[in-house]
């Protein structure tokens, strides 16, 4: 019966979100591992500041001598739909259809911080790809980025074999990057707080900014949600 017990303790905890992302995030690292380390240099879990004060949490980011890809890792079932533009994308699960944000649109947040902190390297090619683990369907995607399953990544990296970054440079900007990541575990976990509140507000239309009501809109691109304050506060939900 404890044998029962201990079993049924352990299935539970394997099927939580936070542990199933835990050993998504583990097959990744051991994927990153099987690449040329003369070529690839790949630093994981990076947090570093981006221009509006904030911070971006990324994944992974490997600098290689092909240029420098951003990883973007989603541990989520069922079928997935989305398209590149799309402010949000749908996870289906039986009946049950739930919105997430945009992994492509997010990922480009992560670039942007990246080029930031790299702009003494005006011609770095920048490569973003976002990774779903087996358990999820791709089920209908109009996306012209890399979105793949995470078996398919180390052949999505290895498309590009033209060289971009010197072997010197390569260095140089693995440094910049590791003095840039903040790896201060009260900074990490303030991260997490803003993450979740910034979800909190949008959900319940506030804007994060100003705490005005968040509206549709149309625009370039269709429709988007703003906030009615506009033009005194300026924020997009992106």
């Amino acid at each position: 019966m404890e044998y029962l017990i201990i079993i049924v303790i352990i299935t539970f905890i394997l099927s939580l979100p936070s542990v199933k992302g835990f050993f998504g995030e583990i097959f990744i690292r051991f994927l990153l591992k099987l690449l040329d380390k003369e070529k690839y240099i790949v630093v994981n879990d990076v947090l570093i500041p981006t221009s509006d004060g904030r911070t971006s949490q990324i994944d992974h980011v490997i600098i290689s001598i092909y240029g420098i890809f951003v990883i973007e890792t989603k541990n989520y079932n069922g079928w997935i739909f989305g398209s590149e533009h799309s402010r949000n994308w749908i996870q289906v699960i039986y009946k049950t259809k739930n919105q997430f944000y945009n992994p492509i649109i997010q990922n480009n947040g992560h670039v942007k911080a990246i080029q930031d902190i790299l702009s003494d390297y005006s011609s770095i090619r920048y490569i973003p790809i976002v990774v779903f683990t087996l358990k999820a369907n791709l089920k209908k995607l109009d996306v012209s980025s890399h979105v793949v399953y995470s078996l398919g990544l180390l052949n999505t990296i290895r498309l590009y074999n033209d060289e971009n970054i010197s072997q010197v440079d390569l260095e140089r900007i693995h440094q910049i990057i590791i003095n840039a990541n903040n790896e201060d575990a009260v900074a990490r976990m303030e991260h997490v707080e803003r993450i979740n509140n910034f979800k909190y507000k949008v959900e319940a239309g506030i804007c994060p900014r100003c705490g005005g009501r968040l509206v549709e809109r149309n625009g370039k691109y269709g429709e988007f949600v703003g906030c009615s304050n506009y033009p005194k506060c300026r924020y997009v939900f992106k």
